[in-house]
């Protein structure tokens, strides 16, 4: 490649909220992008990647306040462990850094500036909902009432998930902040606004360009278009983590603001570590090319006020935003009580980063269309592709050329015309990457991959070892089903540079597009590169819980029934071998006393419950035990371990009285 035809490219992901863990939903487009980032650098062009945690924002400065800690140490926690899972599934960024960064507090300021220097910023006195217990602003998310359309309760403030109608905080029913539990009044506050319709006809000009939206991100785009540009609330008041607004204390610059700046912020680190020229890639006349892979929950930030922004500040706009869909799992949303809600480190405790990489990609093209996750295809899938087809090439073939031709591969090919059959497919397969169409290039691959196991299958090594005589043709057949399947791993390698790793440790090769064959060639003994998946590998991911039992009401009649009475605890002692129950005496105003086992070891001693009073059925069936009889029922309450409190009756109270 001549340096005339190596392109500049710049690509960005959008930027997890430091405030949860990354799950295999969020994975969907980092996999996606390091993908056609790492196909970008296979063919030897100059592409970098970049990410940042997005860090600000009142969510996160509540949750370090509920911790105790201050935000900073909050979101460095999550900055770790985002980069971890990252790293673990082989999602390779070429700077990851935080929105909370010098570098993004300066050119937030620059862009908001170039906004007010234009005329493009409004001031407006708006009314929000305030918590008068905790003196801030609230949110939307962060006021909960009764929905004023259908009546539903526990509500945002800002849609109802009941009925689906939007709505201002101020229009719910009993309202009451979700960070104090106070009712909330309405306050006045002075805020700042960018007049988007000022970039209207700029907005349309650009995304008329086919190549830099998906039609059906645009369609959506025209609808917004058809009922006019709102102008877009940049700030926030006081108490919030984020930059202050620099002319005006007291007021921070709203999350998404800064948000997508990120990607700026991040970039300029990573040119001032590695001497790298910025405006190359930002001026408004750059030749360079900009990429933005996001979900299509926040195509409105990133379509209309991130060019907006760009466009005022002088800098250039992205030369395509890629859009893609959310991923769901059997058909439906990830769900905690079904246990698909699964975070990035459940999955890599128990299975290969690897299979998830190829499994995306075999379902990913370039629309906006959500990805399903199919537990039992996923297992069938990845065990024949991946171990059944590719891995069992060179797994079938590389024993012999160890043994018997002390690790050295033939001179030369022994069908040349299919070896050239094969590279010859890069053209569609490098296509099909380019334009984000996976799913297409992963069966021209496997269809090759299939071809590639019919020619061994076709000669039979196993069969020729055996024989005598044939030991130039064991030699030619293997080196020639060695040379496919390197050739099968550089085309797989963007979407498996883990076991590509391991391919070019075993071949003693790099591998390459379009690469020459490796002729009278030492390569290393074969490891296993990849196991099968197994059912219980899936299952204990997936950790099934439970759907919430249906209440079952009793009538009155059966509930008095119930025979409640105060008794006293004579006596509570340890048993051995009860890892939760303690054995207590209790009397409870007859003759004979009763034994019940109670499981509130872990929050009474038996000298704190000596002498005490509590409330107990005396009408329970009795019930036997491993320690013998219990005879009965305390009452206690609490979410469990320490936190297990035993109901007591009022002073004055006496053994055996019963409860109404």
């Amino acid at each position: 490649m001549t340096d005339s035809s190596v392109r500049k490219i710049l690509v960005t992901s959008a930027l997890p909220y430091a405030n949860g863990s990354i799950h295999i939903g969020h994975l969907v487009e980092y996999i996606q992008t390091d993908i056609w980032v790492r196909f970008q650098k296979l063919r030897g062009h100059e592409c970098y990647y970049v990410c940042a945690d997005d860090a600000h924002g009142t969510p996160i400065m509540l949750r370090a306040q509920q911790g105790g800690i201050h935000p900073e140490e909050l979101i460095a926690g999550f900055n770790a462990e985002h980069q971890a899972d990252f790293r673990d599934f082989g999602i390779e960024f070429d700077n990851y850094y935080s929105t909370h960064s010098p570098e993004n507090r300066t050119l937030a300021g620059q862009i908001y500036q170039s906004l007010k220097d234009g005329g493009h910023i409004i001031s407006r006195t708006i009314s929000q909902a305030y918590d008068p217990e905790k003196q801030m602003f609230l949110p939307d998310r962060f006021v909960r009432g009764e929905c004023p359309k259908c009546g539903a309760k526990d509500q945002y403030g800002d849609n109802c998930e009941a009925c689906g109608a939007t709505y201002n905080p101020t229009d719910l029913k009993n309202p009451v902040s979700a960070v104090s539990g106070a009712t909330p009044i309405e306050k006045d506050s002075e805020h700042f606004f960018v007049n988007l319709s000022d970039f209207e006809t700029m907005l349309q000009e650009w995304m008329s360009d086919s190549k830099v939206l998906h039609p059906a991100v645009k369609h959506k785009l025209n609808e917004w278009f058809e009922t006019g540009l709102q102008a877009w609330d940049i700030s926030r008041d006081a108490p919030y983590f984020g930059f202050e607004i620099p002319d005006h204390p007291g007021k921070y610059f709203y999350v998404w603001l800064d948000a997508p700046v990120g990607y700026m912020a991040s970039f300029k680190n990573l040119c001032d570590k590695q001497k790298l020229d910025f405006n190359e890639f930002w001026s408004a006349d750059s030749k360079a090319e900009l990429y933005h892979f996001i979900g299509k929950d926040i195509v409105y930030f990133h379509s209309l006020f991130w060019p907006a922004m760009l466009t005022a500040a002088g800098f250039r706009k992205p030369s395509a935003i890629f859009v893609h869909g959310f991923l769901t799992v059997d058909g439906q949303k990830m769900s905690k009580s079904r246990g698909t809600f699964v975070n990035a480190r459940t999955y890599l405790e128990n299975l290969d980063p690897e299979y998830l990489r190829y499994y995306f990609a075999a379902k990913l093209g370039s629309g906006v269309d959500d990805l399903d996750l199919n537990l039992d295809d996923f297992i069938q899938r990845v065990n024949s592709d991946l171990v059944g087809k590719i891995v069992n090439i060179a797994s079938r073939c590389s024993g012999f050329i160890t043994k018997r031709f002390d690790g050295k591969l033939a001179a030369s090919l022994a069908d040349s015309e299919l070896y050239q059959s094969f590279l010859d497919k890069e053209t569609v397969i490098a296509s099909a990457y380019e334009n984000r169409e996976y799913n297409k290039l992963v069966r021209e691959i496997m269809a090759l991959a299939d071809r590639a196991n019919q020619y061994v299958d076709e000669y039979k090594p196993w069969v020729m070892a055996k024989q005598a005589g044939e030991e130039a043709q064991l030699q030619a057949v293997c080196s020639q089903a060695l040379n496919l399947f390197r050739v099968l791993m550089s085309y797989l390698s963007p979407i498996l540079p883990l076991m590509a790793n391991k391919v070019e440790d075993f071949l003693a090769a790099a591998l390459t597009w379009k690469p020459e064959p490796l002729l009278d060639h030492s390569i290393n003994k074969f490891k296993p590169l990849m196991k099968r998946i197994e059912q219980k590998q899936v299952d204990a991911m997936i950790e099934k819980k439970e759907p919430e039992p249906e209440v079952e009401f009793v009538d009155y009649e059966d509930f008095a029934k119930v025979d409640l009475r105060i008794a006293h605890i004579v006596k509570a002692e340890h048993i051995e071998g009860a890892a939760k129950l303690l054995r207590l005496t209790l009397d409870v105003g007859e003759e004979k006393t009763r034994n019940v086992f109670a499981g509130i070891k872990d929050a009474y001693t038996p000298e704190e419950l000596t002498g005490r009073f509590t409330l107990m059925v005396a009408n329970l069936k009795p019930r036997k035990m491993r320690f013998g009889l219990s005879e009965g029922m305390v009452l206690a309450a609490g979410p469990g371990k320490k936190e297990i409190f035993l109901l007591q009756p009022d002073d004055g109270a006496k053994a055996g009285m019963r409860v109404k």
